[in-house]
């Protein structure tokens, strides 16, 4: 990339305005680039445009100028050098889906959301590669690692990873969103860098159950490393590259969901350990929790590959079959005992 010309010539589309994508379209406006940024309530783009702040999903942080709020989704990609997608996985397929057939044809498409879609079971990638065959593989990157939106948006020192098959385009990535506060590191396992971001959330609620039915550190420490071992398992599965998940998108991402209270997913799960019904905490929820999605793919996924992953289907089952979290973990404690790491 010429680093001179970068900011005058790069555009960049962002769809969605939730936390995330809020916070990293103001990383990039901060930056110097001109970002258009689809939102799909009128009433965000009103308080953009009016406040310069995105009250409902971001409040307290001041957006910059070169940030420009839209509820027309093909104006805001129309033209763009990199289209950053950072949409909930349950409304990906439809978002794309009306993009097909608009993407420029030298874009690169990021996706910065995380999940597994219910009835296809495919990750982002696979979803896009579907809705958007016009974007070849090498031209599509994902983004993820250890990053709360609001740490992001306030500077906090953030480091992820961008993947993508093609290097190039992992670091045409790299550079544009890198700043002092926001490092990125490349990665060619698009795979396995979405599987770390998507499964660390059902492994998340489980945490929080942990934490509302007032159990220990040890429960946790316990809890965070075997779920770790089934993100392995299934990412291995699929031809992802087993390092990934000692990196950022893997064991980072997932000690700090099940450890932030700012975590969506983690507060979900502590909720439901104090008592509270999964439905009735949805239903109270502004913003997706997409482990609770998740949890149902990853249930039938692993099914469907005969993947062993005890502790997700144990939220499967507290979210979709009432069971009771201390008998789930009962359960947990009490199956045979194995070997550690043929465990694997």
């Amino acid at each position: 990339m010429n680093k001179q010309n970068e900011k005058n010539d790069i555009k960049i589309g962002v769809a969605g305005a939730g936390s995330w994508g809020t916070a990293l379209a103001a990383l990039l406006a901060d930056k110097g680039f001109q970002v258009d940024l689809w939102t799909f309530e009128e009433e965000v783009r009103r308080q953009i445009i009016e406040k310069r702040e995105n009250e409902i999903y971001l409040p307290g942080f001041k957006l910059n100028e070169k940030l420009t709020p839209s509820c027309d989704l093909n104006s805001v990609i129309a033209g763009k050098a990199m289209i950053l997608i950072v949409v909930p996985s349950h409304v990906m397929r439809e978002v794309t889906s009306q993009m097909a057939g608009r993407i420029p044809p030298e874009s690169i498409v990021v996706s910065a959301s995380k999940g597994i879609e219910n009835v296809t079971l495919k990750t982002i990638s696979g979803i896009i590669s579907e809705t958007l065959p016009e974007v070849e593989s090498g031209r599509f990157a994902v983004l993820s690692g250890p990053s709360f939106a609001r740490e992001v948006a306030a500077g906090s020192a953030t480091a992820v990873t961008a993947a993508s098959k093609n290097i190039d385009t992992a670091l045409f990535v790299q550079h544009v969103f890198a700043s002092p506060t926001f490092r990125v590191y490349t990665s060619e396992d698009v795979i396995g860098v979405e599987l770390g971001g998507s499964v660390k959330n059902v492994i998340a609620i489980a945490a929080g159950v942990i934490d509302g039915l007032g159990l220990g550190l040890n429960t946790r420490a316990a809890l965070i490393t075997r779920g770790l071992a089934e993100i392995r398992r299934m990412g291995v599965k699929l031809g992802a590259d087993s390092k990934t998940f000692a990196g950022l998108a893997g064991v980072g991402d997932l000690v700090l969901t099940c450890t932030g209270p700012l975590s969506r997913n983690y507060t979900v799960g502590k909720k439901i350990g104090e008592g509270k019904k999964p439905r009735e905490i949805v239903s109270e929820m502004r913003m997706v929790a997409e482990g609770v999605k998740t949890a149902q793919s990853l249930f039938n996924l692993s099914n469907q590959l005969g993947i062993e992953m005890p502790i997700s289907h144990e939220i499967y089952n507290i979210l979709y079959n009432d069971a009771s979290p201390r008998e789930s973990l009962k359960r947990l404690m009490t199956r045979d005992l194995k070997h550690e790491f043929n465990a694997y």
